[in-house]
């Protein structure tokens, strides 16, 4: 390995492995494809932290998020970090059925993710950690995107003469799965064919018959809740403390409203109180519901435009597919098809998509949209800016119509 080149999450995860330095921290079949993580809650009695929370330590430092002497130690937000890196990286599985969380030593088993062609852990470790990006200086050559979205390090010929400097606005390091120091340096200013999501954030808008009530943009790395109430309380005792954004829904006295659909409102907010759960993950945009009112939804992976579409309790729904999003934008820019969409729409209590009636008289909406998107059709010149991208407005509909 090159001297100050980064390793990524799975091969710095290999090598803690293979070095046995970590207590607990071993492989679980001989094949070296599965491999177990002590897993032990600050609230035990017997918890050292010395041992206990080092390898969630380890992370932490070498991600350059703990310093030694100078930042106060925080076990907690330690294992946060290492548990959304492995949950949200493609490279890792966890493995319910083998995890191990109500004994002494507790532990948690993850599987390595093997795609076709890759090699295996053991050798993974001797692949220098290198990325080399060929990308045309035009938007307007639209080969950029012809090679299939991977997500892990790949070599590739670089043509040093049409190579432009980072844009840090398009490919933000994010603080649980950064990009290597190495891609960094060498990433052009637009999209390439190892386009990478890095920056999970989203706008979210949450509208009364069609009246803005609240526009936020996510922070969290975790994703957002969109609640009437608290986050779902349960797994705090293993996972440890929630660090998810929450907004939760404005009074229907933030609005004017004839007291008949404010009355309607209060009594559809009573049944919100757990929410939904928003996500931006490498791969898509995820939802999982977990109050008792129910939601529907339309955008662009909704198997219905005309009729509703609703999000099954306890279950997660797929909204965006990024890969998807990509082959689409590279149809439009080779003239081939539209501009794809990102938009997102939900509706809470009432069915969605609804032909025959318009969305302004819906109690309750949200419009959602992950904003590396939105920026990278912004740079192709295929999407608005915000104040020009349309809202639930009544006007606007109603004209469409």
């Amino acid at each position: 390995m090159e001297e100050g080149v980064k390793l990524h999450l799975k091969e710095w995860l290999i090598t803690q492995i293979e070095s046995g330095k970590y207590e607990g921290l071993c492989w679980e079949d001989e094949e070296k494809t599965m491999f177990r993580i002590p897993w032990k809650h600050a609230a035990k009695k017997d918890y050292k932290q010395t041992e206990d929370a080092a390898l969630f330590k380890a992370w932490a430092v070498y991600k350059g998020k703990y310093r030694e002497g100078r930042d106060k130690a925080d076990p907690t937000m330690w294992k946060t970090r290492l548990r959304c890196a492995l949950n949200k990286s493609t490279d890792f599985q966890e493995v319910p059925e083998r995890n191990q969380l109500d004994i002494t030593e507790p532990y948690k088993v993850y599987s390595i993710q093997q795609d076709i062609g890759s090699i295996r852990p053991a050798e993974s470790m001797q692949m220098k950690d290198q990325i080399k990006i060929q990308a045309k200086r035009s938007p307007k050559s639209p080969n950029i995107l012809d090679r299939q979205l991977h997500y892990q390090d790949e070599s590739f010929k670089a043509n040093k003469k049409e190579e432009k400097p980072l844009t840090v606005d398009l490919m933000r390091e994010h603080m649980y799965c950064d990009l290597s120091d190495k891609v960094h340096n060498q990433l052009p200013a637009f999209i390439s064919s190892a386009f990478t999501v890095t920056d999970f954030r989203m706008q979210v808008i949450l509208l009364y018959q069609g009246q803005r009530v609240m526009e936020v943009t996510t922070t969290s790395p975790d994703g957002c809740f969109i609640l009437q109430g608290h986050v779902p309380v349960g797994n705090e005792r293993i996972y440890g403390t929630c660090t998810t954004q929450q907004l939760v829904f404005p009074t229907p006295s933030s609005v004017s409203l004839p007291s008949c659909m404010a009355e309607a409102m209060n009594r559809l907010l009573c049944h919100l109180e757990r929410g939904v759960l928003l996500w931006v993950a490498p791969d898509g945009v995820y939802i999982k519901r977990f109050c008792q009112g129910r939601v529907y939804w339309s955008g662009p992976m909704a198997p219905h435009a005309d009729r509703p579409n609703k999000l099954e309790r306890e279950k997660t729904f797929k909204l965006l597919d990024i890969p998807m999003f990509l082959t689409g934008l590279q149809s439009c820019l080779h003239g081939k098809g539209p501009a794809p969409s990102c938009e997102i729409e939900l509706c809470f209590g009432e069915e969605y998509p609804d032909p025959n009636v318009l969305k302004t008289r819906k109690l309750i909406m949200a419009q959602v949209v992950p904003l590396f998107a939105v920026e990278l059709l912004q740079m192709y010149n295929l999407g608005e800016s915000e104040e020009k991208r349309p809202t639930l407005s009544s006007k606007t509909e109603e004209e469409n119509m």
